[in-house]
C-alpha cells in the first residue's frame, strides 16, 4: 500500500520537543511516517498512541510494544485516551487533509485525476457519501458548500449546473461532476477551480471543520502544562482555525479581559509559521500548500 513521503517531517516532531519518557499522539497516522520518526526520539518508557479512522491505514500498524494504534477519529480524542487509560499526555501531532495514499486510490474518489465513485469518505463505514451530497442536497445547500468551504464566488451557478443535470440523471462519477461544472472554469484556471470544488464536498462528506474544532477544544484537557501542540493544516479554512485556537483558545471575537486587563489562552504560540521548503516541494508536490504552527500548553 503506497503512502508518501511525510510532510515537513522533522519540524514536526522537533516542535513536539520530545522528553523520552513522554507520552505523544499521532491524530492522523496515515502511512505512519511521523509516528515511525517520533519512536525513534522515544526511550524504552515512552509511549506514543495514534488515531486513524481509515481501514486501509491500519496496513501500516507499528510493531512495537511502546505503540498503540487506535481505529477512531480524533474528534473522539479525550474519550479513548481515558478509555486506554491516559488522562494527559506530553504532545499531540496532526497531519490534516487527505493522504496522498487516499488521493492516489481513484476509486476513493478523492482525486480529479482519476475517474471513480463519488465517495471521498475518509471513514467507508460512514454514511454519507460525495454522490448523495451532489444528489440530495437542496440548490441552497450546495451554494452554501461552494462558497464558504471552497471559498468560490460563483457557488450559486455551480449549484444551478448540478441541480439542472441530476434532474437529467444521477451523478454518479468524478467525471459526471467534471463534465457537469467543466464550462464554467475559466481558461488556465480549470485545475485549481476543480480541487476547490472537491474540496468543498470532501469537508462536507468527512465534516473536517467541526472535527478540528472538536479536536482542538479537547486538547486543552488532554496536554499537561508545558506540553506541545504540532499542526499541520492545507488550506485557509482549516489554518484559521489552528492558528485563532493557538492564539486565543477561540474560533472566532476575542477573549474576555479580566479586571487586570490581561486575557487567558490554554496556549501559547512557538516559533513562526513553518512551509515547506522548495527542495521538499520538488521531492513532494503534496508538501507545496503545507502550513505547520507550533504551540505550548499554559499553565491553567
Amino acid at each position: 500500500m503506497s503512502y508518501h513521503d511525510p510532510v515537513l517531517l522533522s519540524e514536526t516532531v522537533a516542535g513536539l520537543n520530545i522528553k523520552p519518557d513522554g507520552i505523544y499522539v499521532d491524530v492522523t497516522f496515515g502511512g505512519g511516517g511521523h509516528s515511525r520518526y517520533l519512536l525513534e526520539q522515544l526511550g524504552p518508557n515512552g509511549r506514543l498512541i495514534a488515531f486513524d479512522q481509515d481501514k486501509d491505514a491500519l496496513a501500516n500498524n507499528i510493531d512495537d510494544s511502546r505503540f498503540l494504534l487506535i481505529h477512531q477519529n480524533f474528534r473522539f480524542l479525550k474519550r479513548f485516551l481515558k478509555f486506554h487509560g491516559f488522562s494527559q499526555v506530553d504532545g499531540i501531532m496532526g497531519d490534516f487533509g487527505v493522504s496522498s495514499h487516499q488521493f492516489d486510490e481513484g476509486d476513493r474518489g478523492f482525486s480529479t485525476r482519476f475517474d471513480g465513485a463519488l465517495d471521498m469518505r475518509m471513514n467507508q463505514e460512514q454514511a454519507l457519501t460525495a454522490a448523495q451530497i451532489l444528489n440530495e442536497y437542496s440548490m441552497e445547500q450546495l451554494t452554501y458548500l461552494f462558497r464558504e468551504y471552497g471559498e468560490l464566488r460563483n457557488g450559486a451557478k455551480l449549484a444551478r449546473v448540478i441541480e439542472s443535470a441530476r434532474n437529467q440523471r444521477a451523478i454518479v462519477t468524478t467525471e459526471d461532476l467534471k463534465a457537469i461544472v467543466r464550462g464554467l472554469m475559466p481558461r488556465n484556471k480549470e485545475h485549481k477551480i476543480m480541487a476547490q470544488i472537491f474540496q468543498a464536498i470532501r469537508l462536507e462528506v468527512n465534516q473536517e471543520l467541526s472535527v478540528l474544532k472538536e479536536f482542538l477544544q479537547q486538547t486543552k484537557d488532554v496536554i499537561k502544562p508545558k506540553g506541545r501542540l504540532s499542526l499541520i493544516s492545507y488550506h485557509s479554512l482549516e489554518d484559521r482555525l489552528v492558528k485563532r485556537y493557538m492564539r486565543h483558545g477561540l474560533f472566532e471575537g476575542m477573549p474576555e479581559k479580566d479586571v487586570f486587563g490581561r486575557t487567558y489562552s490554554p496556549f501559547k504560540p512557538i516559533g513562526k509559521l513553518t512551509i515547506p521548503t522548495a527542495e521538499e516541494i520538488e521531492r513532494n508536490n503534496r508538501a507545496r500548500s503545507a502550513k505547520l504552527r507550533v504551540a505550548e500548553r499554559t499553565s491553567d
